[in-house]
């Protein structure tokens, strides 16, 4: 069956717009917790939120569904999604609730759902419960319905979960940290890990008013980030999304140090350590052929997955890996999350500076990425990759740069938009390449 309501990363969209109502929010709720009842023992579901204004409707809309058919609420207020994962499995919920659009705009809101092992939901999961919100769900008895309650020492679980990733000899005293939180929800938790841990944090981004979550800050705005590591002379800032379950790293002169750069330095380092598990590093089309490079030149294969940090999970699961992630900041550190955790990265991160004794720019740039080009061609309708001129541009061009280079062509799963990415050693030839297919495409719609 098409899906109405389940996108690539759960439901997704504009705030009391389309499917994103307090309507849909408790009819997702009536039937998460009918299909998560399962026993005869009494259940219950997490709920977790970001910082975003219409997270106290969706909440309420959602606490309303569970408990009319029959589920227990525990609400964590606002924690990051690697949280919610995390206390889903550790409180024996029978289902998890994180409220978040990420790294979107305050005007959006989301909703994700996690198993009772913590992972996010399968395929199969999602579209059983897609199923149930076109039915008429039967309602507990009156003596039956759910209750709800608030818990204070959410927070100090996760931090203390987080803390316990890290060796107990492993200290960042003398460190001083930028902290960017996206004014969303590690707002309070990331900084009072890394003061916990002996830093020295600058926070910025802590600041949420409902409307300001990734507004100017966050991993997908890093000039506010840059702009203070300068200002303080730190020795490395760290950026989260609204969420945090990704992460961004700026070193002591501002250069950006994206999800690439971090898999190699986790990847690399947990191999000296013979703690690598599956001899590989599990990432998607879309990392630069210079991680590669690099990981096959220390003997670590790099996996290559589709877009999207599902995809990645599902190798590492299915693979027997415990590093994976995106360029664009998800990180997946399988031996202590069952999601993307961008505080547990950062700590990983920052061990690898205090061991190195290193400046950050020394210590977190080990490849120099190829020029790599990426391109969005938007067409008016049909299925321009199928287009007979369009392959032969395509074939030409893989065969150009065959040994040299590599080429991602792919459709949007959202929009109608075809994504064209070419990386090489020549910058020139990776542009002309790039520029024909485009071209094609166009021609093409």
């Amino acid at each position: 069956m098409g899906r109405k309501f389940f996108g690539t990363d759960g439901i997704r969209g504009r705030t009391n717009a389309g499917v994103m109502t307090a309507a849909t929010a408790m009819k997702v709720g009536q039937a998460a917790g009918t299909y998560f009842q399962r026993g005869e023992h009494r259940h219950r579901v997490v709920i977790g939120k970001d910082t975003r204004l219409s997270g106290y409707m969706l909440e309420n809309a959602m606490t309303a569904g569970f408990t009319s058919v029959g589920m227990d609420v525990v609400l964590l207020g606002p924690m990051p999604t690697p949280a919610i994962a995390l206390l889903t499995r550790e409180m024996r919920a029978d289902v998890g609730v994180m409220i978040s659009a990420s790294h979107n705009p305050f005007e959006d809101n989301g909703i994700k759902l996690f198993g009772p092992d913590g992972f996010k939901l399968s395929d199969e999961d999602e579209l059983a419960i897609e199923a149930m919100l076109e039915e008429e769900l039967p309602l507990a008895a009156a003596e039956e319905v759910g209750r709800a309650r608030r818990i204070d020492d959410a927070r100090g679980r996760y931090i203390h979960a987080v803390k316990a990733s890290l060796p107990h000899d492993v200290r960042l005293d003398g460190l001083r940290i930028v902290l960017d939180c996206a004014n969303g929800a590690a707002y309070q938790v990331a900084p009072s890990v890394l003061w916990e841990l002996g830093a020295e944090v600058i926070a910025i981004g802590v600041e949420p008013n409902g409307k300001n979550i990734n507004l100017g800050v966050g991993s997908t705005h890093l000039d506010a980030i840059k702009a203070k590591v300068r200002e303080v002379r730190a020795d490395i800032g760290i950026a989260l999304d609204g969420d945090a379950d990704r992460l961004i790293v700026v070193d002591e002169k501002s250069h950006t140090v994206d999800g690439d750069q971090i898999m190699a330095l986790i990847g690399s380092r947990l191999a000296e350590q013979g703690q690598l598990r599956g001899g590989g590093v599990v990432a998607t089309v879309m990392s630069n052929l210079g991680l590669e490079r690099f990981l096959q030149s220390r003997g670590i294969e790099l996996v290559r997955t589709a877009v999207g940090d599902r995809h990645v999970l599902e190798k590492m699961r299915s693979g027997g890996y415990n590093v994976g992630g995106e360029q664009s900041g998800h990180m997946i550190l399988a031996d202590y999350s069952t999601t993307g955790d961008g505080t547990i990265a950062a700590l990983q991160v920052l061990a690898a500076l205090v061991a190195s004794g290193k400046p950050a720019s020394e210590t977190l740039h080990l490849f120099d990425p190829v020029p790599q080009i990426l391109r969005n061609v938007r067409f008016a309708g049909g299925k321009p990759l199928e287009d007979e001129t369009v392959k032969t541009v395509i074939a030409d061009a893989e065969a150009e740069l065959a040994g040299k280079g590599r080429l991602v062509i792919r459709p949007s799963g959202t929009e109608p938009v075809i994504r064209v990415m070419a990386e090489g050693d020549d910058a020139g030839q990776v542009a002309a390449v790039v520029e024909r297919i485009c071209a094609a495409v166009r021609k093409a719609t």
